[in-house]
């Protein structure tokens, strides 16, 4: 029986403003087991960053629970590596510093902070640009090692905001593809936001579709296509149909719900 690496139960979130209330989030339950890549899509502004912003302890909900292996999130941890829409990069260290900090943060020895990140910038493929400033990486690249930093602490579950948003349509295919062999290869836990459905179809094991705002689990949709995955699935009649359904949900929403 697999272990449910993270599950999300009863989470609201509310802003307040002027006196007026807003509720942006309401999702009854969210399960995820290990070794999953589960990617989540929904209408544009219905919540989806604030929910995985919550799960990664950025955010703090009006109600429910979150758990990572059984323990309840209360704020970050080193339990849960977070990748934003943004590089995130410190522009004055270098990519090898970059990919140390977190190990630096946690007090990790020297020798064995050299021996992590010589391997992630080897399997991320930068292990020629390790001095390099990320001014003078393309988007990709600094993307690449946005993902060696987050990886080089090992955390459980890998929470991702719509990483290759900002990529050109090319690159972003690229790392989509080196997304699927590092996942095959490591077996992390993967939530990933997206608001692109054929990213969602061709990564995910499961698509879970968010309702408008407030963002409620509208379904969840496995997908059935063969792994490992190249780019070739995408032009498959299957990933087709996936997708195909997939927008009719989130086009399907009520007039009402969306205003």
């Amino acid at each position: 029986m697999r272990v449910i690496a993270l599950e999300a139960a009863g989470v609201r979130k509310v802003y307040t403003k002027n006196g007026q209330t807003l509720e942006v989030l309401n999702v009854e339950q969210f399960i995820v087991l290990e070794g999953e890549f589960i990617t989540v899509i929904g209408p544009s502004g219905c919540g989806k960053s604030t929910f995985l912003h919550i799960v990664g302890g950025f955010i703090k909900a009006e109600g429910g629970r979150v758990r990572v292996y059984g323990e309840e999130v209360s704020g970050p941890g080193p339990d849960r590596g977070m990748m934003f829409q943004e590089f995130a990069l410190f522009p004055w260290k270098t990519v090898a510093g970059n990919v140390a900090w977190g190990l630096e943060a946690q007090g990790v020895p020297r020798r064995q902070i050299e021996a992590t990140v010589g391997k992630y910038l080897e399997i991320m493929g930068l292990a020629d640009f390790r001095n390099h400033l990320p001014a003078e990486l393309s988007g990709g690249m600094k993307q690449r090692a946005a993902l060696a930093r987050v990886l080089a602490f090992d955390p459980k579950v890998l929470l991702m905001d719509e990483p290759f948003g900002a990529l050109d349509a090319q690159t972003r295919e690229a790392m989509q593809e080196e997304l699927t062999r590092l996942w095959e290869r490591t077996g992390k836990t993967i939530v990933f936001v997206t608001h692109d459905i054929e990213e969602a179809v061709y990564l995910g094991d499961r698509v879970v579709v968010l309702s408008a705002r407030p963002a409620r689990i509208r379904e969840e949709v496995r997908i059935d296509l063969p792994r490992p995955r190249g780019l070739t699935v995408k032009k498959s009649v299957q990933c087709l149909e996936y997708r195909n359904y997939i927008w009719d949900l989130i086009r399907g929403e009520p007039a009402e719900a969306k205003r």
